[in-house]
C-alpha cells in the first residue's frame, strides 16, 4: 500500500506524459504480482467493485470532528477524499501497512460493520496522502491524469509489443492481470482469448473537416446514415453470447429481447435503437430502456430493442478486421441472411451521385429525429481499433442553439474541484424561469475562472454542495437535440447540452423562453 501511494503522489503532481510513463514502467518493474496488476486496475478504471460508499467515509468522519468544521472544510477543498484525508485525527499508535492486494482481500471479504472497522484502523495510522489513496481506491474515484489508453500504451511499452494487441487483450482478463504480465515478460505465450465472450477494441470516425466532403472522391467512400442510438457490440461464441457498449460494459440483461432473437456466431458492430415494427423511434424512447437492469415485458413490447448493423469483426469464428469495408459488407450481409429477424438491420448504404446530392441528402438527415447526420467511409479500410486518420468521417447535424439564464452552480472533481464548473441552466416561462439542462464543458480555462469569479460573487443561496445565483448570467447553449421529457418539469430534455458562447453582454430578460425550445423538437413521424 505504501508503494502505491507513493506512485499515486508521483503521477498526480508530474505533468509530463512522458514522466508518467518513466515512472509507471519503473513501479512495474521492481513491484512483484499481484500488486502490479490491482495498480492497472486502479489507474485504468477496470475495479468492478467498491470497498466502501462516500456517505461511510463521511459518516466516520463526522463522529471525530465538528460538523460545522468539517462543512467548512469541504467547502473550501472541494472536495471529499482530500477533506478527510487531512482533517482525520492522527492516532498515537503505529502499524505496518499491508501490501496492496493484501488490503484489497481485507476489504473484499469484510462485511459493512467490518469494513467501518478497517478504515477506521487504517485511516488512523496514514500519512494524509495515504489516506488519500486509499478513499480513492475504495471509491472507484481515483484520477492521476492517466487516461486508460495511456495505460495500455505504457504496458505495450514495457512489454515491447503494439498497443493494438494490449488493446485486444484489454477486456478479456480481469485484474489483476497475472496473465497479462508473464506474456509482456516472456515468461509464457500470449493468452488465447479467441473464443472468449469479450468485448473487441472499436473503430472509430474523426469529424468531417470543417463540415465539407468537397475533398473526398465518392467513389471511393461509403455513405451511411449516423443513427441516434448508442453503439454496442454483439459477441456470439460457442460460450455464449453478450451485448456490450462501445466502453465494453456488459449490457446484456438490459436487452433480454435482442439477444434471444440472434444465435449466429460472429462478432458485429451496430446501434442500438428501438425498432417498432419496422420503424426506427427516437433517442428519447430509447433512453427509457437505458440503465434498467432487468426491462418488464411491458416495457419491453412497448419499445422494442433493435440493432442496426454495420460492421462485423469476426464472421463465425473467423477474424476479418484485415479485409477491406467493401468485402467486410459482404460477410454482414451473409451474416444477416442467416439471422432473419425484423429488428436487426442491415444499415442502408445511400447513394449520392454528386455533392450537390450529398450535400440534399445531409440536410434531409439532420432533419430526421432519428439521425444525427452522415458517416463517410473508404469502401477499402480495414477495421482498426481507435480512431485512425482518414478512414471513416461523421458528418453530423449542426447543434441547435439557445440562450439560458445561469440558475445553480457546483463545483466539479479532480482538477476542478477548487471552481464552479457544472451549471444548471434555464428559460423563460412568463416571469418565471424552468431549468431545462445541466453543462459543464465548452468552456476555456479562463473562462472558468470568471465564471467561477462571478458564481462567488453573486451566490444567494446554498443547497447542500449546489449553490444558487443571481438570475443575471445568459450562456448560448448549443446541444444536439431536444425531446419531450416527463422526468424534468420544463417539460424537455436536452441532449449533449454544453457552452457555445457567455453573453456577459446580454440582460437576462432577452434569454430565450420554454416556448422558443418546444419550436425546436422535430415531431417524430
Amino acid at each position: 500500500m505504501k508503494s502505491f501511494s507513493e506512485l499515486l503522489q508521483q503521477l498526480y503532481f508530474t505533468s509530463s506524459n512522458n514522466e508518467k510513463s518513466c515512472l509507471l514502467r519503473d513501479y512495474l518493474a521492481r513491484t512483484p504480482d499481484p500488486d502490479r496488476g490491482w495498480t492497472i486496475a486502479a489507474l485504468a478504471g477496470t475495479l468492478t467493485f467498491d470497498f466502501f460508499k462516500r456517505q461511510a467515509i463521511k459518516t466516520l468522519m463526522l463522529e471525530r470532528v465538528d460538523a460545522d468544521l468539517f462543512a467548512m472544510s469541504y467547502d473550501y477543498v472541494g472536495e471529499m477524499s482530500e477533506t478527510v484525508a487531512h482533517l482525520w485525527p492522527d492516532s498515537s499508535e503505529t502499524l505496518e501497512l499491508p501490501s496492496l492486494s493484501a488490503l484489497i482481500e481485507q476489504f473484499q471479504q469484510a462485511n459493512r460493520e467490518q469494513v467501518k472497522e478497517l478504515l477506521v484502523k487504517y485511516l488512523s495510522v496514514m500519512t494524509p496522502e495515504q489516506r488519500w489513496s486509499l478513499l480513492k481506491l475504495g471509491t472507484r474515484g481515483l484520477r492521476v491524469g492517466l487516461s486508460t489508453r495511456s495505460v495500455k500504451r505504457i504496458l505495450a511499452d514495457y512489454g515491447n509489443v503494439e498497443v493494438s494487441e494490449i488493446e485486444t487483450l484489454w477486456h478479456a482478463l480481469a485484474p489483476p492481470y497475472t496473465e497479462l504480465f508473464d506474456w509482456l515478460e516472456g515468461r509464457s505465450e500470449k493468452p488465447d482469448i479467441r473464443d472468449a465472450v469479450t468485448y473487441h477494441p472499436v473503430m472509430l470516425a474523426h469529424p468531417l473537416p470543417e463540415n465539407n466532403p468537397m475533398p473526398l472522391a465518392k467513389e471511393e467512400w461509403q455513405v451511411e446514415y449516423k443513427y441516434d442510438g448508442i453503439r454496442v457490440q454483439l459477441v456470439i461464441t460457442e460460450k455464449g453470447k453478450a451485448l456490450f457498449s462501445r466502453t465494453g460494459d456488459d449490457i446484456s440483461a438490459a436487452f433480454p429481447d435482442l439477444l434471444a432473437k440472434i444465435d449466429e456466431p460472429g462478432v458485429i458492430d451496430g446501434e442500438l435503437l428501438i425498432i417498432n415494427n419496422g420503424t426506427i423511434d427516437t433517442f428519447n424512447a430509447l433512453q427509457q430502456r437505458l440503465n434498467r437492469k432487468k426491462p418488464g415485458k411491458k416495457l419491453m413490447k412497448e419499445l422494442p430493442a433493435g440493432f442496426m448493423v454495420y460492421d462485423i469483426l469476426v464472421n463465425g469464428d473467423c477474424p476479418v478486421t484485415a479485409l477491406p469495408l467493401s468485402e467486410r459488407r459482404q460477410l454482414l450481409a451473409n451474416w444477416l441472411d442467416k439471422v432473419r429477424s425484423d429488428t436487426v438491420i442491415m444499415s442502408p448504404v445511400i447513394n449520392a451521385n454528386t455533392l450537390v446530392e450529398l450535400h440534399a441528402i445531409y440536410t434531409e438527415a439532420s432533419a430526421d429525429p432519428g439521425v444525427e447526420g452522415l458517416m463517410l467511409k473508404r469502401q477499402d479500410s480495414a477495421y482498426q481499433p481507435g480512431r485512425p486518420a482518414g478512414q471513416w468521417y461523421k458528418w453530423k447535424r449542426q447543434a441547435k442553439h439557445l440562450d439560458a439564464v445561469i440558475m445553480y452552480a457546483q463545483r466539479g472533481h479532480g482538477k476542478r474541484s477548487s471552481f464552479y464548473s457544472d451549471f444548471t441552466f434555464g428559460v423563460w416561462q412568463g416571469d418565471k424561469l424552468l431549468p431545462i439542462g445541466k453543462a459543464y464543458s465548452g468552456f476555456t480555462d479562463e473562462e472558468l475562472k470568471k465564471l467561477d469569479n462571478w458564481v462567488r460573487r453573486n451566490g444567494i443561496g446554498r443547497f447542500g454542495p449546489v449553490r444558487e445565483v443571481k438570475k443575471e448570467l445568459v450562456v448560448e447553449v448549443a446541444f444536439d437535440a431536444i425531446h419531450p421529457s416527463k422526468r424534468h418539469k420544463s417539460g424537455v430534455a436536452l441532449r449533449f447540452p454544453r457552452f457555445h458562447r457567455i453573453r456577459w453582454d446580454k440582460p437576462a430578460s432577452e434569454a430565450d423562453t420554454l416556448d422558443n425550445a418546444l419550436s425546436l423538437i422535430v415531431s417524430h413521424t
